[in-house]
């Protein structure tokens, strides 16, 4: 399933039984390490937090009823290069010393910060109706906008500035720039 979202089509539809958004990444990263073609968690986690756009939970109430609990935003955290360089305009020993751990103190924060993604509830259903939370990310925005009719895009853009004063504005990406920001590359065809 999470191949299939890489490279098959502009989404993918699953269930699950998570109960938490944590919870489906850990188990769908698990999964991922059960089939033996990722031996690294983190590599694994990565791959799923790079197709996981939104989630979409129900819940089953004490009297049977079936409805959206909360519209949750996967969020990939960008690894950042945040190393400098400056040591070499150092003048004393001292100033390269400082640089160094500067660079180590980065290094080792990098390596030890196991967080490759955030969330957000974007809708959730509090006391009998749906409330609009949290905005989605400017990247989620401008890949939705692509994949709409301009009906669409209108009530889109309508519901943007209703709900978080967000003013629609031409998409600063075009698909293949989302794709590539997204972790994803789409297939090319050479001749």
């Amino acid at each position: 399933m999470i191949q299939a979202a890489q490279v098959a089509s502009k989404f993918t539809l699953f269930t699950h039984h998570a109960k938490t958004f944590p919870n489906l990444v850990t188990a769908l990263r698990n999964s991922m390490l059960r089939t033996g073609v990722f031996t690294d968690e983190k590599t694994a986690e990565e791959q799923v937090v790079q197709v996981l756009n939104f989630d979409i939970h129900l819940v089953k109430d004490f009297r049977g009823r079936r409805y959206i609990e909360r519209v949750t935003e996967c969020i990939p955290i960008e690894a950042k290069n945040e190393y400098t360089f400056d040591y070499r305009n150092e003048k004393t020993l001292e100033g390269k010393f400082n640089k160094f751990f500067d660079n180590a103190t980065n290094y080792f924060t990098k390596i030890t910060n196991n967080e490759l993604y955030t969330y957000r509830n974007i809708m959730e259903y509090v006391d009998g109706k749906y409330v609009i939370t949290n905005p989605i990310t400017d990247e989620n925005i401008a890949a939705m906008r692509l994949n709409m009719s301009d009906e669409d895009l209108e009530e889109f853009d309508k519901f943007l500035n209703k709900n978080w004063g967000i003013k629609p504005k031409k998409s600063e990406y075009n698909e293949e720039q989302i794709e590539s920001k997204r972790g994803r590359r789409k297939p090319t065809t050479k001749i």
